[in-house]
Formats: C-alpha cells, sequence, structure tokens
C-alpha cells in the first residue's frame, strides 16, 4: 500500500505540475522583460475554455491546443496594452485583465459546463508496465508532459544564449541602457507578452483538455497566482522553474492521495498543503542573490518616444 502510494504521487507530480510550469515559463519570460502580470490567472481560463471548447467542436484535442496558444497569446496583449502602451500601473491593469479572463471564460465555455472531451492521448513510459505495482494509467502522459522539460530548456536558451534574450533581459534590468544601445523597448514588451500568453494559453489547455478532460468555471483554482510565486521562488530562472512546478505538482498530489486513501486528517488542511508549503518554500529559500529580480520589474518606462 505504501508502495503504490509513494508511486501514486510520484506520477500525479509531474502530471499536476506541468501546466504549472509552462505558466511559470511564460511568467518568467514576461518579468525579465520588467512585466508583473497578475493577470496569469486570467490568461489560463481563457486558454481552458477555449482549448476545451475548440476540441470538442473539432474533435481534436490538438487544434484546441493550438488556439488555446493563440488565445491567450492575443489576450495577453491587453494587458501588453494598457502597460507598454498606454503607460498603466502593472498590477492594476493585471488584476483588471485577470477579472476580464474571468469572465470571457466563463462565457466561452457555458455551454460545455460538465461536457466530456476525449482529451489527449496519454502514452506510458516504457517499461513500467513489467513492474506488478504499476496500473495501466501510472507513469502514462500525454505528449505536452513529455514535450515540457524540453520546452524549459528551450526557454532557457533563448533567454541566455541569444541576442533576442539579452536584449529582452536588458529591457528588464534598465530600459533606458537599452534604448540607449538601440534596442525597441515597445516591441520587445510586446513579445514577450505574446510568448507569456502563448504558453499560459497552452498551461490552462492542458488543464482542461488533457488533465480534467472537462470543462469548469474557475477550474485553474489559482495557479495563475502560484506561477507567478514560483517566478521568485525560481529566481527568474526557467531551470528552476521546473523544481518549483514539480514542488507544487507533488504537494497537490499527495493531498489528493491522503484523501482518495481515507486518511483521519482533516481535508480542509490536506487542502491547504500546496499553498502552506509554497508559502514555506518562499520564506526558507533565500540565499544567494545570483538569479535577482530584473532591475526594472514593474516600473513603467516613459522614457521612449
Amino acid at each position: 500500500m505504501t508502495w503504490t502510494l509513494i508511486c501514486g504521487v510520484l506520477s500525479g507530480t509531474i502530471m499536476y505540475g506541468v501546466p504549472l510550469l509552462y505558466a511559470t515559463l511564460g511568467e518568467v519570460v514576461g518579468q525579465r522583460a520588467g512585466m508583473v502580470n497578475l493577470g496569469l490567472e486570467g490568461i489560463l481560463l481563457i486558454g481552458a475554455s477555449v482549448g476545451f471548447a475548440v476540441s470538442v467542436e473539432t474533435g481534436n484535442p490538438w487544434v484546441g491546443i493550438i488556439a488555446a496558444a493563440i488565445a491567450g497569446a492575443l489576450f495577453n496583449l491587453v494587458y501588453a496594452f494598457l502597460v507598454v502602451t498606454r503607460r498603466a500601473n502593472q498590477l492594476a491593469s493585471g488584476l483588471a485583465v485577470m477579472f476580464f479572463g474571468m469572465g470571457v471564460s466563463a462565457m466561452i465555455g457555458r455551454a460545455y459546463v460538465g461536457g466530456g472531451s476525449k482529451g489527449l492521448v496519454r502514452y506510458q513510459i516504457p517499461g513500467i508496465s513489467a513492474f506488478p505495482w504499476a496500473t495501466k494509467t501510472m507513469f502514462s502522459y500525454d505528449l505536452l508532459v513529455y514535450f515540457a522539460v524540453p520546452v524549459a530548456v528551450l526557454v532557457w536558451w533563448i533567454l541566455f544564449r541569444t541576442r533576442w534574450g539579452l536584449s529582452l533581459r536588458a529591457v528588464g534590468e534598465s530600459p533606458s541602457a537599452a534604448f540607449a544601445a538601440g534596442r525597441r523597448i515597445s516591441l520587445l514588451k510586446y513579445q514577450a507578452a505574446l510568448m507569456c500568453g502563448l504558453l499560459g494559453g497552452i498551461a490552462g489547455a492542458h488543464l482542461s483538455v488533457a488533465l480534467a478532460r472537462t470543462w469548469s468555471e474557475g477550474m485553474s483554482g489559482g495557479r495563475g497566482f502560484i506561477a507567478v510565486a514560483l517566478v521568485i521562488f525560481s529566481k527568474w530562472h526557467p531551470l528552476r522553474a521546473i523544481v518549483g512546478a514539480m514542488l507544487f505538482g507533488g504537494a497537490v498530489t499527495l493531498q489528493l492521495q491522503l484523501q482518495a486513501q481515507g486518511s483521519s486528517i482533516s481535508p480542509f488542511l490536506l487542502n491547504m498543503i500546496p499553498y502552506m508549503l509554497t508559502l514555506g518554500v518562499l520564506l526558507v529559500w533565500g540565499g544567494a542573490r545570483r538569479f535577482a529580480a530584473p532591475g526594472a520589474l514593474g516600473r513603467v518606462y516613459s522614457g521612449e518616444e
């Protein structure tokens, strides 16, 4: 029983951590450009509703994933327009976008509440079925799960090994210096917002199309805010985001497994485990400032005309 519980937690950790990883990677890109997007929760909901609706209507979950990515990217342009073009306060703009996304997603998904979808095909890790304790669903994942770590590595490579990534990080550190060096601040921030929205849309679609295989209003359950916190946890580094996402995914899976096993612990306390763990990690994991926050994070730049 104990070994089955451990394997169930490990298997679920990966599945539940992947949507959070995609969202965190998108937020890392946005914050590297100096933008704190509290509207990420709304982007997840837009991706979840659009992805599920399109997958049901077309019968192809991958079309739904693509549609969700495009919808998330376009929706995040609303936030980019507010903070880049109109130079509005980032926190207030993010909250406005979040509530707007909650309303729009509820309207899009209204006709699909409680509906089902065949979802993405899952492939079991080779060799797992040979073990007697393994079930047909254990360590069985869809392709978005297998792509998650390569995408994290790709984001790291783009940010730290390309000219575009260097320019983006320069904008986040000192937009005045980047502008003096000939960089187009507004264009780079819009590009970062598109990338953030794209990854956020994929994260939302993975929740509805691959994980839950249904749509319900507010199904993101605060994962957008957790992703913002995990950017700090990862010290704005894409590869560290993998650890943070898996840690939170493990906490979610642990409390679900304990409830399924009939644990005597209060279910309310079990539901608090992921969030308590996140707060604890943010409190404890301090130390080196090697990956500190971008210097211009959250600031409105008005020097470029």
